[in-house]
């Protein structure tokens, strides 16, 4: 059997805590960071950095520099963090940008409490369980039907109202500089690009904008986003009413009714069900995090619509009540968590989630893994509050799961304060749904298709009017002591949550440094008859695995996280991937401090 004992690094083992030395939460003397660091204009690209006064982490050089500016200046980690976003709607546009949506968890350390905002995008009041069945997925992806109320906009302008120090206008302008400037486009912009060149040259306004003279800006040119800039500048001046009822959302919804396709185009594009009304009937909302101890620590993270706090917590609670932890005790955890997701998570009421965080109903799911691989699939438990003697799980029908790619980001900020942000931000797909809207620089969004397409009676996922989609997003922050000692997250639709799980692994029970826990090969198992594995960890542990009853599968790239993790003396490590999605950037206030 493969397993590993915990090893712990950064504390000591004491019972089942970890005894770390936390950072002071009061600001620490006063440093010139120009006297200890490079100006931020002149700052690399590295994937990870140590320091004090301040870390960020996201997947994009100009966004952690955007970040690292406002730190600099004296801006909060909520400020830096809608900076970092913004910024990668410039430079990762097929991952974010204003039309989408995300999750914020914050912790706030003045008052050593976490909260979290969901700005997930809603359905329009016009769609109902029906309005996807029968529609192959592709096609509903490149449509105007795909685009949900979008809720980025209105998720920054509360994150900055409740815990920032800037205003919306003064948040945007590092990404109205770089989009004015323009930023070197690198290998990942030019594959993400021509990847998706043969829907963009069916759309106009996209083609105009991603496909100059009618293909992708190549490696190493400027690219310059002008349209964009000026509806930054707008958006700035005239607040998020201009997208939520105002000009701004008029445009959006025409371009979603009646999407502009190129002349000549022989693709069916289904026009959108959005009306002006959704945009102005949308909110952000702060919701309570989802909250687990996992070797004496606090684990938070989103509660739904994400799935992603309620997964990830409990395959902790199930490997906890193991006696060992090995990639095969995780392969089947996160196996019988996601069997209880698909069958009680979504955005309805009722979901039971204290239950389904519990430590009796992890104790009576953890007693059906043994030393061979349960039988595909798992069926969900029942999270009644009534746990007894473990019986043999009742046999369950199969649900299908997509291979998931690179889409959408994530970003850690910490600052001086030790106040921390994880933020997913997301336009779903790669691309989203492939249409700019006319004039305005930006990318809409393809959430809707994050629903069940049915006909699927009682699944929780399906579409309703207002709904928000169910969501794979994992931001999450990790407390021992109500001190932070790690935030992390990443993109990768329903891997997002298995790639964070196993960073914690890593981390914990592997006893690995972050950036070898970061670097480690993945394997993901979301209760579907084969385990999808990096090349690497097929390598590693493939044989054994599979004489375990495992069967793997090849999925050449799982996630691309970020993450930042408080170490002695005040201390902060930024970490980003090494070579996933092109390499993430890493930066520190003050290297030296």
């Amino acid at each position: 059997m493969i397993s590993r004992r915990i090893t712990p690094l950064a504390g000591i083992l004491v019972g089942s805590s970890l005894l770390l030395v936390q950072p002071a939460l009061a600001s620490p003397p006063a440093l010139s960071p120009s006297a200890v660091s490079p100006p931020v204009s002149q700052v690399e690209k590295k994937p990870v950095a140590e320091g004090s006064g301040g870390a960020v982490s996201t997947v994009d050089l100009d966004a952690s520099k955007a970040a690292l500016g406002v730190l600099r200046e004296g801006g909060n980690a909520m400020d830096a963090a809608v900076a970092a976003a913004a910024t990668l709607g410039v430079t990762e546009p097929y991952s974010a940008g204003l039309a989408g949506g995300g999750f914020i968890v914050y912790y706030d350390a003045r008052r050593k409490k976490v909260h979290t905002i969901d700005g997930r995008e809603a359905a329009p009041k016009a769609m109902g369980p029906a309005s996807l069945e029968g529609i192959p997925f592709d096609d509903a992806v490149t449509s105007g039907l795909s685009a949900g109320v979008p809720g980025s906009v209105a998720q920054w302008e509360l994150a900055l109202r409740r815990f920032g120090t800037l205003s919306l206008r003064q948040a945007l302008k590092p990404a109205i500089d770089v989009a004015t400037k323009g930023f070197k486009v690198d290998q990942t912009f030019y594959d993400q690009t021509a990847a998706n060149a043969a829907r963009f040259k069916d759309f106009t306004s996209t083609a105009k904008l991603y496909l100059p003279g009618g293909a992708p800006p190549p490696v190493g040119s400027t690219f310059r986003n002008p349209e964009l800039a000026d509806t930054y500048r707008r958006l700035g001046r005239l607040g998020g009413e201009w997208l939520y009822g105002g000009a701004l959302g008029a445009e959006v919804v025409a371009t979603v009714k009646k999407p502009p396709v190129t002349p000549g185009s022989t693709r069916n594009v289904r026009p959108g069900l959005m009306e002006l009304s959704d945009l102005k009937a949308y909110r952000a909302l702060e919701r309570p995090p989802t909250k687990v101890t996992y070797k004496g620590m606090d684990v938070y993270g989103m509660a739904p619509p994400s799935s992603g706090g309620s997964t990830v917590g409990e395959a902790l609670n199930i490997l906890e009540a193991l006696p060992e932890v090995g990639e095969h005790e995780y392969l089947e955890a996160s196996r019988l968590a996601f069997a209880d997701r698909g069958k009680y998570v979504g955005d309805i009421p009722g979901v039971p989630l204290k239950e389904l965080l519990s430590d009796g109903f992890a104790k009576e799911r953890a007693c059906l893994i043994g030393e061979r691989a349960m039988p595909h699939p798992a069926a969900p438990g029942d999270p009644d509050g009534m746990y007894g003697p473990c019986q043999t799980a009742p046999s369950a029908e199969a649900g299908e799961v997509a291979e998931e790619g690179p889409e959408t980001t994530h970003l850690v900020v910490v600052d001086r304060w030790g106040n921390v942000v994880a933020y997913n931000i997301t336009i779903e797909s790669t691309g989203g749904n492939g249409i700019v809207v006319p004039g305005r620089g930006f990318l809409l969004n393809n959430e809707l298709t994050d629903f069940t397409f049915g006909p699927a009676p009682g699944d929780p996922n399906l579409p309703a009017p207002g709904k928000r989609p169910r969501s794979s997003m994992a931001p999450t922050i990790v407390l021992n002591d109500d001190r932070p000692l790690l935030a992390l997250g990443s993109p990768g639709g329903s891997t997002i949550i298995t790639t964070v799980l196993q960073i914690l692994v890593n981390r914990w029970d592997f006893g690995m440094s972050l950036p070898e826990a970061l670097a480690a090969p993945r394997a993901t198992q979301r209760n579907t008859a084969q385990t999808q594995a990096e090349q690497a960890f097929i390598d590693r542990y493939g044989a054994e695995l599979t004489r375990q009853g495992h069967s793997l599968v090849l999925n050449p790239e799982i996630g691309a996280a970020t993450a930042v993790e408080f170490l002695r003396h005040g201390r902060l490590q930024a970490v980003a991937e090494p070579t996933r999605r092109g390499g993430g950037s890493a930066l520190v206030v003050n290297e030296r401090g």
